[in-house]
């Protein structure tokens, strides 16, 4: 399980040393093999183990293809994914499309989120977190599973 959220630093060549904390859960599940991909959403990247990433792979690609929106999805989740490794000190070269989608520059903020992580542009992810901080208790429309959670 991955939690918290991570200040790092993207060097000159677009690698991310991942914290010491997830280092080596990586290596014993999925020995350092990751797969990186954009977000549906937001200005982001989605980092993915190798194992879990093949658990939404399996559930993208059993979409309808004749779905607009379900086409759309695959493209851009599947068509931007791409499989890196953690190198011996722990660093993953995050490729240049996938940094300009998301902005990434020298300041970066890496988020465990469960099961993967997200990648964000440090000023990005302050001003985003501004704003849903700004919010409040206005969440929209929460799923029905959520109207009875506790936390």
């Amino acid at each position: 399980m991955f939690r918290g959220v991570n200040a790092l630093n993207l060097d000159a060549k677009g690698r991310v040393a991942m914290p010491t904390r997830y280092r080596q859960r990586l290596s014993d599940t999925c020995d350092g093999q990751m797969v990186i991909t954009v977000d549906n959403s937001d200005r982001c990247l989605l980092l993915y183990p190798l194992q879990e990433w093949e658990v939404v792979e399996r559930k993208l690609q059993k979409l309808p293809s004749f779905n607009r929106q379900a086409r759309r999805l695959q493209r851009m989740l599947i068509g931007h994914a791409t499989e890196v490794e953690m190198d011996g000190t722990g660093r993953l070269l995050v490729p240049p499309p996938l940094r300009e989608f998301a902005d990434l520059e020298k300041r970066v903020v890496l988020i465990g989120q469960s099961n993967k992580f997200e990648l964000w542009n440090e000023e990005l992810w302050t001003e985003s977190r501004s704003d849903w901080m700004a919010a409040g208790d206005d969440l929209g429309d929460l799923p029905a599973e959520m109207e009875t959670m506790s936390l």
